[in-house]
Formats: structure tokens, C-alpha cells, sequence
């Protein structure tokens, strides 16, 4: 079975649920990454305080403040994790951060829906335009032939409500601006996979289930543990292969619908 071996990764959004569970496997991983840089809104805030814990006991774990709604605050990052990677590249770049409104088709507003796209689609779309010139540097170096989540990678964290094929089986009343930024995230990560390809730069959309996180409990009691879910998105990451790329799976590494 492949194994998850990058020399650097980016999380965005981990004060809180899967992001803070990504960044403490991958800490505590045998083989872990040299470098783990855990983005987040106010990282000096009482709600980053798990995060600082974890970056005290581990080194290479590095906050970096990101706010992907904010071009200035995205290009600062960029610019701090550039320099503290000493002319290497960015292996894996993990766009979790993302924010859900409840809403219905007939009370949703468009600020409400403006805030959740400019966060979920947009957020990630920036991130990556900032750190394409590390990712495409990590891929000319590597010596692996074949595109990986090792060797140069974008996943955005996605979900099933913004597949079309699949909303018939979910409520299609609620969360209306939260699955529309979904699907456009969709959309945006085929549209990088096609755009990326020529740079050996592997670009998925994943869903990670329905987690017991704050997002998660917000909308009924979630189902799915953030340790086991996390294990399972390092596990498919591990597996991911060029014949994945521009895909929509699961934390299990099952396709699903657009």
C-alpha cells in the first residue's frame, strides 16, 4: 500500500475539527512531514489554543495566520511560508477551511451567500493561486514519475451536498448556499486539475463525511468521529495516483457523483 510521505504540507483552517485533527496525525505520524504549516483566522485567540499546544510539542508544526477571504493576508502567508521553506517547495496543500450558513432557497440572502462562496470557492481558489509556485517546485524536484499526494498536490475539502446527482437523496431545502460554494469548489478543482496537469500537480476534491465537528453538529448529530475520519483522508491521500486526478471521492477514497 502507498504510503502519505510529503516533506511539506499546508492546512488551512485548523483551530478547530478536521483541520486541527490533520495537523496532529501528521504530527504525530512515524514518518511525519519536516514541515506542517497550520493556517488559521486568529491564531493568537483562545480558540487556537489546541493548536498552540500541538505546535509546542512538535517541532516543524508552524501557525501561520490566513485569512482566505483576504488577498493581502493570503500573499503575506505565502510570502512567510516561502521563506521559512529555504528554496524547497510545498508538497501537499489542503484547502479545509470553509463556513456554513443555514438557509433555504426562500430565505437565503444574498449576503449570506456572497460570505459562504467568497470563504469556501474563492478562499481556496486564491490559496492555490499563492502557492502554485511552490507546489510546481516541489513537482520538478521530486524524483517520484507519477503524480501523488507526495509529491505535489491540492486537495480541497469538498462535501456530498454540492454534488447535483446526489441532492435528490439529501434535503434539498437547506443549507442552499453552503452546497452551491460546494459545488463550485467542485467545479474549481476539476477546472485546476486540467490547468495543473502540464505541472505534475494533483488536484482532488474530497468529502469528508459528516463529522462530529462544530459545522457538523450544527445542522443534527453527526455520525462520524474526526480521529477516525482524519485516519481515513491520510489513508486515501496515501493511495491517490495520477488516474485520480480532477476526481470527487470520499475519506474512503470512493468516487462519487458530480
Amino acid at each position: 500500500m502507498a504510503a502519505l510521505e510529503p516533506r511539506s504540507v499546508l492546512v488551512t483552517g485548523t483551530n478547530q475539527g478536521i483541520g486541527l485533527e490533520l495537523v496532529r496525525q501528521l504530527a504525530e505520524k512515524k514518518n511525519r512531514p519536516e514541515w506542517i504549516f497550520a493556517t488559521c483566522l486568529y491564531p493568537e485567540g483562545p480558540r487556537a489554543q489546541e493548536l498552540e499546544n500541538l505546535a509546542a510539542k512538535h517541532q516543524g508544526v508552524v501557525i501561520v495566520p490566513l485569512d482566505v477571504s483576504d488577498p493581502s493576508s493570503v500573499k503575506a502567508a505565502a510570502a512567510r511560508v516561502t521563506e521559512q521553506l529555504k528554496g524547497a517547495g510545498l508538497n501537499l496543500l489542503i484547502n479545509n477551511a470553509g463556513i456554513a450558513k443555514s438557509s433555504t432557497v426562500e430565505t437565503e440572502t444574498p449576503e449570506n451567500m456572497s460570505e459562504v462562496y467568497k470563504i469556501n470557492a474563492i478562499g481556496p481558489m486564491m490559496v492555490s493561486q499563492a502557492f502554485l509556485p511552490l507546489l510546481r517546485k516541489a513537482a520538478q524536484e521530486s524524483p517520484q514519475k507519477e503524480m501523488s499526494c507526495s509529491k505535489a498536490a491540492i486537495v480541497n475539502i469538498s462535501s456530498i451536498c454540492g454534488s447535483i446527482s446526489s441532492i435528490s437523496t439529501l434535503d434539498p431545502k437547506a443549507l442552499t448556499s453552503y452546497r452551491c460554494s460546494k459545488t463550485a469548489l467542485n467545479m474549481l478543482t476539476r477546472c485546476m486539475s486540467l490547468g495543473f496537469a502540464v505541472d505534475e500537480i494533483l488536484c482532488i476534491a474530497l468529502h469528508p463525511g459528516w463529522v462530529q465537528t462544530e459545522m457538523g453538529n450544527s445542522v443534527g448529530l453527526a455520525p462520524q468521529r474526526v480521529d477516525e475520519t482524519v485516519q481515513g483522508i491520510l489513508t486515501t491521500l496515501g493511495r491517490l495516483s495520477e488516474k485520480d486526478n480532477g476526481t470527487f471521492v470520499d475519506w474512503e477514497g470512493n468516487v462519487l457523483p458530480w
